[in-house]
Protein backbone atom coordinates (compact mmCIF):
# COMPACT_ATOMS: atom_id res chain seq x y z
CA UNK A 1 0.00 0.00 0.00
CA UNK A 2 1.62 3.38 -1.08
CA UNK A 3 2.36 5.71 2.11
CA UNK A 4 -0.27 8.84 1.75
CA UNK A 5 3.00 11.14 0.65
CA UNK A 6 3.61 9.00 -2.13
CA UNK A 7 0.00 8.85 -3.69
CA UNK A 8 0.24 10.83 -7.00
CA UNK A 9 -1.36 14.04 -7.10
CA UNK A 10 -3.32 14.55 -10.20
CA UNK A 11 -4.63 17.87 -11.69
CA UNK A 12 -7.75 18.40 -13.45
CA UNK A 13 -8.67 21.04 -15.92
CA UNK A 14 -12.05 22.26 -17.34
CA UNK A 15 -12.33 23.87 -20.73
CA UNK A 16 -14.52 24.60 -23.65
CA UNK A 17 -13.67 26.85 -26.54
CA UNK A 18 -17.22 28.85 -27.91
CA UNK A 19 -15.85 29.14 -30.93
CA UNK A 20 -15.93 25.88 -32.15
CA UNK A 21 -18.86 25.72 -34.72
CA UNK A 22 -19.40 21.94 -34.25
CA UNK A 23 -20.36 21.99 -30.46
CA UNK A 24 -21.85 25.79 -31.23
CA UNK A 25 -24.24 23.65 -33.29
CA UNK A 26 -24.86 21.36 -31.08
CA UNK A 27 -25.44 23.75 -28.10
CA UNK A 28 -28.12 25.76 -30.28
CA UNK A 29 -30.13 22.44 -30.42
CA UNK A 30 -30.77 22.84 -26.55
CA UNK A 31 -30.96 26.61 -26.36
CA UNK A 32 -35.00 25.87 -25.63
CA UNK A 33 -33.84 24.04 -22.74
CA UNK A 34 -34.71 26.50 -19.79
CA UNK A 35 -31.06 27.44 -18.15
CA UNK A 36 -28.32 30.11 -17.87
CA UNK A 37 -26.89 30.11 -21.41
CA UNK A 38 -25.21 33.44 -21.66
CA UNK A 39 -22.42 33.92 -23.80
CA UNK A 40 -19.91 34.89 -20.77
CA UNK A 41 -20.38 30.75 -20.00
CA UNK A 42 -18.87 30.10 -23.05
CA UNK A 43 -16.68 32.52 -24.60
CA UNK A 44 -12.67 31.94 -24.89
CA UNK A 45 -10.71 34.40 -23.42
CA UNK A 46 -7.65 32.81 -25.00
CA UNK A 47 -4.84 32.46 -22.39
CA UNK A 48 -5.52 28.94 -21.28
CA UNK A 49 -1.65 28.65 -22.02
CA UNK A 50 -0.87 30.62 -19.11
CA UNK A 51 -2.22 28.13 -16.79
CA UNK A 52 0.08 25.25 -18.01
CA UNK A 53 3.07 27.70 -18.38
CA UNK A 54 2.31 28.18 -14.41
CA UNK A 55 1.94 24.63 -14.17
CA UNK A 56 4.95 23.72 -15.79
CA UNK A 57 7.25 26.59 -13.18
CA UNK A 58 5.40 26.62 -10.10
CA UNK A 59 3.83 22.68 -9.64
CA UNK A 60 5.96 20.59 -11.82
CA UNK A 61 5.81 17.66 -9.50
CA UNK A 62 1.87 17.43 -10.66
CA UNK A 63 1.56 13.05 -12.10
CA UNK A 64 -1.21 14.00 -14.93
CA UNK A 65 -3.07 16.88 -16.25
CA UNK A 66 -6.30 15.68 -17.39
CA UNK A 67 -7.58 18.19 -19.67
CA UNK A 68 -11.66 17.93 -19.99
CA UNK A 69 -13.60 18.80 -23.50
CA UNK A 70 -16.42 18.51 -25.00
CA UNK A 71 -14.05 17.28 -28.29
CA UNK A 72 -12.22 20.28 -29.32
CA UNK A 73 -8.80 21.09 -27.80
CA UNK A 74 -6.42 24.13 -28.50
CA UNK A 75 -4.17 24.23 -31.65
CA UNK A 76 -1.56 24.59 -29.51
CA UNK A 77 -1.52 21.88 -26.84
CA UNK A 78 0.75 19.40 -27.05
CA UNK A 79 -1.27 16.00 -26.54
CA UNK A 80 1.41 14.17 -26.80
CA UNK A 81 2.85 14.97 -23.73
CA UNK A 82 3.06 12.07 -21.65
CA UNK A 83 2.05 14.18 -18.57
CA UNK A 84 -1.85 15.50 -20.82
CA UNK A 85 -4.67 13.48 -20.93
CA UNK A 86 -6.90 14.45 -23.41
CA UNK A 87 -10.37 13.55 -21.64
CA UNK A 88 -13.93 14.20 -23.67
CA UNK A 89 -17.10 14.17 -21.89
CA UNK A 90 -18.72 10.98 -23.53
CA UNK A 91 -15.46 8.88 -21.90
CA UNK A 92 -16.73 9.30 -18.04
CA UNK A 93 -20.42 11.34 -17.92
CA UNK A 94 -23.02 8.89 -18.06
CA UNK A 95 -25.12 8.98 -21.61
CA UNK A 96 -28.41 10.39 -19.88
CA UNK A 97 -27.11 13.56 -19.06
CA UNK A 98 -25.52 13.73 -22.84
CA UNK A 99 -24.62 16.84 -24.14
CA UNK A 100 -23.95 18.81 -21.94
CA UNK A 101 -23.21 22.73 -21.52
CA UNK A 102 -23.64 22.94 -17.95
CA UNK A 103 -20.35 23.06 -15.84
CA UNK A 104 -21.61 21.68 -12.52
CA UNK A 105 -22.72 18.20 -14.73
CA UNK A 106 -19.06 18.01 -15.73
CA UNK A 107 -17.76 18.50 -12.35
CA UNK A 108 -20.10 16.28 -10.32
CA UNK A 109 -19.16 13.21 -12.40
CA UNK A 110 -15.09 14.10 -12.66
CA UNK A 111 -14.74 10.59 -10.32
CA UNK A 112 -15.48 8.44 -13.20
CA UNK A 113 -12.48 9.33 -15.31
CA UNK A 114 -10.55 6.38 -16.15
CA UNK A 115 -7.25 6.22 -14.37
CA UNK A 116 -7.58 9.59 -12.21
CA UNK A 117 -5.42 9.60 -9.18
CA UNK A 118 -7.70 9.37 -5.41
CA UNK A 119 -5.97 12.79 -4.83
CA UNK A 120 -6.86 15.41 -7.56
CA UNK A 121 -6.65 19.08 -7.95
CA UNK A 122 -9.65 20.60 -9.77
CA UNK A 123 -8.48 23.70 -12.01
CA UNK A 124 -11.19 25.33 -14.35
CA UNK A 125 -9.78 27.70 -17.11
CA UNK A 126 -10.16 31.03 -15.52
CA UNK A 127 -7.21 30.16 -12.68
CA UNK A 128 -3.59 31.54 -13.45
CA UNK A 129 -0.85 29.65 -11.00
CA UNK A 130 1.81 33.08 -10.28
CA UNK A 131 3.63 31.43 -7.60
CA UNK A 132 5.41 28.35 -6.45
CA UNK A 133 2.63 25.36 -5.10
CA UNK A 134 3.85 22.49 -2.93
CA UNK A 135 2.23 19.03 -2.30
CA UNK A 136 1.41 20.23 0.90
CA UNK A 137 -0.51 22.93 -0.24
CA UNK A 138 -3.01 20.95 -1.44
CA UNK A 139 -2.64 17.51 0.37
CA UNK A 140 -1.19 16.54 3.67
CA UNK A 141 -1.18 12.91 5.34
CA UNK A 142 -3.59 11.77 2.46
CA UNK A 143 -6.22 14.80 3.26
CA UNK A 144 -7.22 17.92 1.19
CA UNK A 145 -5.73 21.17 2.28
CA UNK A 146 -8.35 23.65 2.69
CA UNK A 147 -9.57 26.77 4.15
CA UNK A 148 -13.07 26.47 6.70
CA UNK A 149 -15.12 29.41 6.65
CA UNK A 150 -18.65 29.90 7.45
CA UNK A 151 -20.83 32.78 6.68
CA UNK A 152 -24.40 33.82 6.37
CA UNK A 153 -24.82 33.54 2.86
CA UNK A 154 -27.65 36.08 1.78
CA UNK A 155 -29.72 35.10 -1.10
CA UNK A 156 -28.70 36.90 -4.50
CA UNK A 157 -31.69 39.90 -5.73
CA UNK A 158 -30.77 38.46 -9.21
CA UNK A 159 -31.73 35.77 -11.04
CA UNK A 160 -28.43 34.31 -10.21
CA UNK A 161 -28.51 30.25 -10.88
CA UNK A 162 -24.93 30.27 -8.57
CA UNK A 163 -26.87 31.56 -5.46
CA UNK A 164 -29.64 28.72 -5.82
CA UNK A 165 -26.97 26.03 -6.44
CA UNK A 166 -25.54 27.03 -3.05
CA UNK A 167 -28.64 27.11 -1.19
CA UNK A 168 -29.64 23.59 -2.59
CA UNK A 169 -26.44 22.47 -1.77
CA UNK A 170 -26.76 24.05 2.01
CA UNK A 171 -30.38 22.65 2.13
CA UNK A 172 -28.52 18.80 1.74
CA UNK A 173 -25.44 19.69 4.26
CA UNK A 174 -27.87 20.25 6.93
CA UNK A 175 -30.05 17.06 6.20
CA UNK A 176 -27.03 15.28 6.48
CA UNK A 177 -25.13 17.25 9.95
CA UNK A 178 -25.55 18.59 12.80
CA UNK A 179 -24.16 21.23 13.57
CA UNK A 180 -23.65 20.86 17.21
CA UNK A 181 -21.90 17.68 16.68
CA UNK A 182 -19.78 18.79 13.51
CA UNK A 183 -18.69 21.44 15.88
CA UNK A 184 -17.73 19.43 18.98
CA UNK A 185 -16.03 17.02 16.27
CA UNK A 186 -14.02 19.67 14.60
CA UNK A 187 -13.72 23.07 16.12
CA UNK A 188 -9.96 22.83 16.06
CA UNK A 189 -9.93 23.19 11.63
CA UNK A 190 -13.34 24.70 12.28
CA UNK A 191 -10.94 27.71 13.92
CA UNK A 192 -7.21 28.02 13.27
CA UNK A 193 -5.15 30.78 12.69
CA UNK A 194 -4.02 29.80 9.55
CA UNK A 195 -7.34 31.42 8.41
CA UNK A 196 -6.54 34.84 9.79
CA UNK A 197 -9.46 37.10 9.59
CA UNK A 198 -11.81 34.64 8.15
CA UNK A 199 -12.33 33.44 11.59
CA UNK A 200 -14.26 36.06 12.64
CA UNK A 201 -16.97 35.04 9.80
CA UNK A 202 -16.91 31.73 11.17
CA UNK A 203 -17.09 33.07 15.02
CA UNK A 204 -20.55 35.27 14.38
CA UNK A 205 -22.26 32.10 13.00
CA UNK A 206 -21.37 29.76 16.11
CA UNK A 207 -24.08 31.33 17.60
CA UNK A 208 -26.87 29.82 14.60
CA UNK A 209 -26.48 26.65 16.65
CA UNK A 210 -28.76 24.29 15.11
CA UNK A 211 -28.05 25.00 11.23
CA UNK A 212 -24.98 25.89 9.00
CA UNK A 213 -25.28 29.25 7.48
CA UNK A 214 -23.53 28.47 4.24
CA UNK A 215 -19.61 28.30 3.41
CA UNK A 216 -17.25 30.45 1.53
CA UNK A 217 -15.93 29.44 -1.55
CA UNK A 218 -12.91 31.12 -2.75
CA UNK A 219 -13.15 30.16 -6.64
CA UNK A 220 -9.89 28.44 -6.67
CA UNK A 221 -7.93 25.22 -7.27
CA UNK A 222 -10.01 22.54 -4.93
CA UNK A 223 -8.07 19.68 -3.37
CA UNK A 224 -10.60 16.71 -3.70
CA UNK A 225 -10.42 12.81 -2.80
CA UNK A 226 -12.07 11.04 -5.48
CA UNK A 227 -13.97 8.89 -2.61
CA UNK A 228 -15.68 11.68 -1.33
CA UNK A 229 -17.48 12.23 -4.82
CA UNK A 230 -18.55 8.85 -4.56
CA UNK A 231 -19.58 8.70 -1.19
CA UNK A 232 -21.69 11.63 -1.71
CA UNK A 233 -22.94 9.45 -5.13
CA UNK A 234 -24.04 6.71 -2.74
CA UNK A 235 -25.79 8.60 -0.31
CA UNK A 236 -27.45 11.48 -2.30
CA UNK A 237 -27.57 10.24 -5.91
CA UNK A 238 -31.31 10.86 -6.62
CA UNK A 239 -30.75 14.70 -6.14
CA UNK A 240 -27.74 14.40 -8.18
CA UNK A 241 -29.27 12.68 -10.94
CA UNK A 242 -31.91 15.04 -11.36
CA UNK A 243 -29.12 17.98 -11.04
CA UNK A 244 -27.25 16.15 -13.55
CA UNK A 245 -29.75 16.29 -16.41
CA UNK A 246 -29.50 20.26 -16.60
CA UNK A 247 -28.04 20.76 -19.83
CA UNK A 248 -27.30 24.49 -18.86
CA UNK A 249 -27.05 25.97 -15.24
CA UNK A 250 -30.57 26.40 -13.62
CA UNK A 251 -31.61 27.08 -10.22
CA UNK A 252 -32.09 23.20 -9.60
CA UNK A 253 -28.29 22.61 -10.15
CA UNK A 254 -26.05 21.10 -7.63
CA UNK A 255 -22.28 21.50 -7.95
CA UNK A 256 -19.04 20.37 -6.47
CA UNK A 257 -18.88 22.08 -3.61
CA UNK A 258 -21.07 19.60 -2.08
CA UNK A 259 -18.31 17.37 -1.88
CA UNK A 260 -16.10 20.02 -0.77
CA UNK A 261 -18.81 21.04 2.21
CA UNK A 262 -18.83 16.77 2.81
CA UNK A 263 -15.00 16.65 3.17
CA UNK A 264 -15.39 20.08 5.41
CA UNK A 265 -18.12 18.57 7.60
CA UNK A 266 -16.44 15.13 8.21
CA UNK A 267 -12.84 16.63 9.05
CA UNK A 268 -11.39 14.93 6.05
CA UNK A 269 -9.10 18.15 5.82
CA UNK A 270 -6.09 19.86 7.16
CA UNK A 271 -6.23 23.81 7.43
CA UNK A 272 -4.23 25.98 5.65
CA UNK A 273 -3.46 29.19 5.05
CA UNK A 274 -6.02 31.23 1.61
CA UNK A 275 -2.98 32.69 -0.55
CA UNK A 276 -5.71 33.25 -3.82
CA UNK A 277 -7.14 36.31 -5.31
CA UNK A 278 -10.95 36.36 -7.23
CA UNK A 279 -11.05 39.05 -9.87
CA UNK A 280 -13.58 39.79 -12.12
CA UNK A 281 -13.11 40.91 -15.80
CA UNK A 282 -13.68 44.53 -15.81
CA UNK A 283 -13.21 47.62 -17.75
CA UNK A 284 -10.63 48.62 -15.11
CA UNK A 285 -8.35 45.90 -14.07
CA UNK A 286 -5.55 47.50 -12.27
CA UNK A 287 -6.43 45.66 -9.36
CA UNK A 288 -6.12 42.60 -11.14
CA UNK A 289 -2.88 43.61 -13.30
CA UNK A 290 -1.29 44.53 -10.44
CA UNK A 291 -1.93 41.45 -8.98
CA UNK A 292 -0.36 39.46 -11.64
CA UNK A 293 2.44 41.44 -12.74
CA UNK A 294 4.09 42.03 -8.86
CA UNK A 295 2.56 37.65 -8.60
CA UNK A 296 1.05 38.83 -5.24
CA UNK A 297 -1.25 35.36 -5.09
CA UNK A 298 -0.12 31.47 -5.04
CA UNK A 299 -3.32 31.50 -7.75
CA UNK A 300 -5.76 33.80 -9.17
CA UNK A 301 -9.00 33.50 -10.90
CA UNK A 302 -9.87 35.44 -13.28
CA UNK A 303 -13.82 35.41 -14.08
CA UNK A 304 -15.44 36.21 -16.91
CA UNK A 305 -18.86 37.25 -15.07
CA UNK A 306 -20.28 40.54 -16.91
CA UNK A 307 -21.23 41.08 -20.55
CA UNK A 308 -21.39 44.39 -20.34
CA UNK A 309 -18.36 45.60 -20.23
CA UNK A 310 -15.85 46.11 -23.44
CA UNK A 311 -14.82 41.81 -23.07
CA UNK A 312 -11.84 42.40 -25.80
CA UNK A 313 -9.98 45.17 -24.23
CA UNK A 314 -10.55 43.35 -20.84
CA UNK A 315 -9.19 40.26 -22.10
CA UNK A 316 -6.41 42.29 -23.84
CA UNK A 317 -5.01 43.46 -21.06
CA UNK A 318 -5.17 40.74 -19.24
CA UNK A 319 -3.28 38.61 -21.95
CA UNK A 320 -0.79 41.31 -21.86
CA UNK A 321 -0.45 41.35 -18.19
CA UNK A 322 0.26 37.29 -18.24
CA UNK A 323 2.75 37.29 -21.14
CA UNK A 324 4.64 39.41 -19.39
CA UNK A 325 5.50 37.16 -16.09
CA UNK A 326 5.11 33.47 -18.67
CA UNK A 327 6.92 35.01 -22.09
CA UNK A 328 8.42 31.40 -22.89
CA UNK A 329 6.07 28.55 -24.08
CA UNK A 330 6.13 25.63 -21.58
CA UNK A 331 6.45 22.09 -22.11
CA UNK A 332 2.55 21.51 -22.76
CA UNK A 333 2.72 23.53 -25.65
CA UNK A 334 3.79 22.51 -29.28
CA UNK A 335 7.08 23.46 -30.93
CA UNK A 336 7.25 26.34 -33.71
CA UNK A 337 7.63 23.03 -36.09
CA UNK A 338 5.13 21.12 -35.49
CA UNK A 339 2.32 20.38 -37.71
CA UNK A 340 2.14 22.57 -41.02
CA UNK A 341 5.24 24.15 -40.71
CA UNK A 342 6.75 20.48 -40.09
CA UNK A 343 5.37 18.75 -42.92
CA UNK A 344 6.17 22.18 -45.27
CA UNK A 345 9.67 21.62 -44.45
CA UNK A 346 9.57 17.84 -44.87
CA UNK A 347 8.00 18.82 -48.62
Amino acid sequence: MKRAKDVPIDFVVLWVDGNDSKWLKEKNRYLNSNGDSNVNRFRDCENLQYLFRGIEKYASWVHKIFFVTWGHVPTWLDTKNPKIRVVKHEEFIPKEYLPTFNSNVIELNLHRIPDLSEQFVLFNDDLFILKTLRKEDFFKNGLPADTYVEYTQLASFYNDTYYFMKANILAIINKHFKKPEVVKKNRFKMLHPKYGNFNFKTLHCLRFKKKFCGFWNFHTAQAYLKQTFEKVWSIEGEALDYACHNRFRTSTDLGHYLCRYWQLMEGNFVPKKDQTKYFIYLDDNQEALDAILKQKYQVICINDAYTHIDFDKAKREINQALDTIFPKKSQFEKNKEDGHEKRKRKN
